[in-house]
């Protein structure tokens, strides 16, 4: 019986948080969308849903539909995953999926927790900081599907929901459990549903933890999960080793990301890349695709790149031309069917780059869960799974992580 039921809104995000929960010592599944069978001899299972950026009444559907199938699986707390620059919208899609949640379970409030400081991602009086720049001043502000304009995440919850919103401060947290379990019961008497906590270290991620240890939803970043095997004596896992990794080497990109920019630009001096124009795509979909495939097969002896192009000219260009929705569909799909196409070439390690890239890919190749593995980087683990094509040792990272040389460094770590 699992103690830990899990719902991340995309794919990275979950593997994000599935790496975490194993190393926290939770014996940990992903499995992709709300499986047909139930996995055994876990202590965590992460039903990653790609519900991020879709109308917030079918993400409340999913994401219920997620809660009642893991409440089957004997989960006692529930934790809804989101992403830790809190990608969202005015209209949701966090607010309406977590106070579903709460009402499902019958909460009287919860705490929303995105910082994952050894990323970079911290909160101060309820404004989350990405490295030392306010949200809304790191690239994330361009961001073409959930611009973050604002680093306020009171004032984002309180344009999504109905509850009524509070800040659980530093000054607070650092001074431990019982000052902050004290602080969390006031605020829930004062009539605070939604709890927005701050985080300047990771040592505050187990005080939060510890602190709401009454709280059968919890919602956040992966940060949290490195404080809730404080909670629990049992689990020990460790790291499973995944089988023997081999066959070609694939990177599909695409994240506008800063970071994802910087690791293409790493990547572009080690080895061969082929950027994606979204109106080439759009002027003929096929021929453009089978030039990028002729490009790549004779490659696949050594790791590639192929990504979206980010230039914001490119970009702008495109949005104007096509949507800015209709725009980064088409790349998503051009790269999950390139996917399909290239491990038939006997692909078997891919790292993907970006959440909703990474949702389409996944579903193209029909990964059904995933193995988790080590680590590359905080939040992007290997992992292993059955595709429909075969065996695959893939990485799914969010647009935001990973060191800048990722994309060259990550294979040394399953050879």
């Amino acid at each position: 019986m699992a103690l830990i039921g899990c719902i991340a809104d995309d794919f990275t995000g979950g593997t994000d948080l599935a790496n975490n929960l194993v190393k926290s010592g939770f014996r940990t599944v992903q499995t992709i969308g709300v499986p047909d069978t139930a996995p055994e001899d876990v202590d965590a299972i992460v039903v990653a849903l790609k519900s991020r950026s879709i109308p917030a009444a079918d993400a409340v559907r999913q994401s219920l539909e997620a809660l009642t199938w893991l409440q089957t699986q004997g989960c006692e707390k529930f934790y809804f995953k989101y992403c830790s620059t809190f990608d969202s919208t005015a209209k949701g899609n966090i607010g309406p999926v977590a106070e579903a949640l709460m009402a499902a379970l019958g909460c009287d409030a919860t705490l929303f927790c995105p910082a994952f400081p050894a990323t970079g991602r911290t909160v101060y009086h309820g404004y989350l900081f990405v490295g030392d720049v306010l949200l809304n001043e790191s690239g994330m502000e361009h961001h073409p599907l959930n611009p973050m304009t604002d680093a306020s995440l009171a004032r984002w919850l309180d344009a999504q929901t109905r509850g009524r919103v509070g800040v659980l401060g530093a000054d607070v947290i650092k001074r431990g459990e019982q000052a902050t379990r004290r602080q969390l019961a006031a605020l829930r008497d004062a009539g605070h549903t939604l709890i927005v906590t701050d985080t300047l270290r990771d040592a505050h991620l187990t005080t939060i933890a510890l602190a709401s240890r009454d709280m059968p939803l919890v919602t956040g970043g992966s940060g949290l999960a490195l404080g809730l095997g404080a909670l629990y004596s049992a689990p020990t896992s460790e790291v499973a080793a995944l089988p023997e990794a081999g066959g070609g080497a694939l990177i599909l990109a695409g994240s506008a990301s800063n970071r994802t920019r910087e690791q293409i630009e790493h990547a572009r001096q080690h080895m061969p890349i082929r950027a994606l124009d979204p109106e080439a795509l759009h002027r003929d979909f096929s021929a453009t695709l089978d030039a990028i495939e002729q490009w790549a097969v004779p490659r696949l002896g050594s790791p590639l790149l192929i990504h979206s192009d980010t230039r914001p000219e490119i970009v702008r260009k495109a949005q104007q031309s096509l949507g800015v929705e209709a725009s980064g569909a088409l790349v998503e799909r051009a790269l999950a069917e390139l996917a399909t196409r290239l491990v038939e070439h006997d692909i078997g390690r891919l790292i993907v780059a970006g959440g909703e890239t990474s949702g389409a890919i996944v579903r193209a190749l029909g990964i059904g869960s995933q193995r988790i593995g080590p680590e590359i980087d905080p939040g992007v683990p290997w992992t292993w799974t059955e595709s429909d094509f075969g065996p695959l040792h893939m990485a799914l990272k969010s647009g935001n992580f990973g060191a800048p040389d990722m994309f060259t460094r990550a294979w040394e770590i399953i050879e």
